[in-house]
């Protein structure tokens, strides 16, 4: 999948991170491409074993279909979050509380099973490379960031 920034075979095999689900100390979860097809990725360890290395994730395909509500989910976050730093949204108003976007709630119905880890999800290594500036830190095509898997 090509996303509107560049392709990986032109960033030294890393490739586009469409949504950021997690973040402890650095990314833990979202949704990136992985050969050019679209998977979900979670760490492997938790946030309670300090020393350990967040490089290994368990990674599963992500369809179509859940990259589009993923990103629309995204879209609604990214446009908060841009309130939220220039001073207009207050934490409350985080769509992902709740009841706070109808549609944000619905997404996160919607997107539940696909989110969930597999039985026979594989597990990756991933090396992050940062946009350089003056890219925000969340941008509707992404978060600032890009990715690249090997085999664990």
């Amino acid at each position: 999948m090509v996303d509107s920034r560049d392709d990986a075979s032109k960033d030294g095999g890393f490739e586009p991170v469409y949504v950021e689900l997690d973040w402890y100390d650095g990314p833990r979860g979202g949704l990136a491409d992985i050969g050019g097809v679209p998977h979900y990725f979670r760490a492997l360890n938790d946030y309670a074993r300090p020393g350990n290395l967040d490089d290994e994730h368990f990674v599963w395909p992500a369809g179509q279909t859940a990259l589009a509500w993923e990103r629309e989910q995204w879209a609604i976050f990214v446009e908060w979050n841009g309130r939220y730093e220039a001073g207009t949204a207050t934490p409350d108003s985080h769509p992902g509380h709740g009841g706070v976007n109808i549609r944000y709630d619905e997404l996160t119905r919607l997107l539940q099973p696909h989110r969930m880890l597999p039985a026979d999800a594989r597990r990756m290594k991933v090396e992050w490379r940062w946009d350089p500036p003056p890219r925000p830190r969340y941008h509707t095509n992404g978060p600032g960031y890009r990715a690249s898997w090997r085999p664990a």
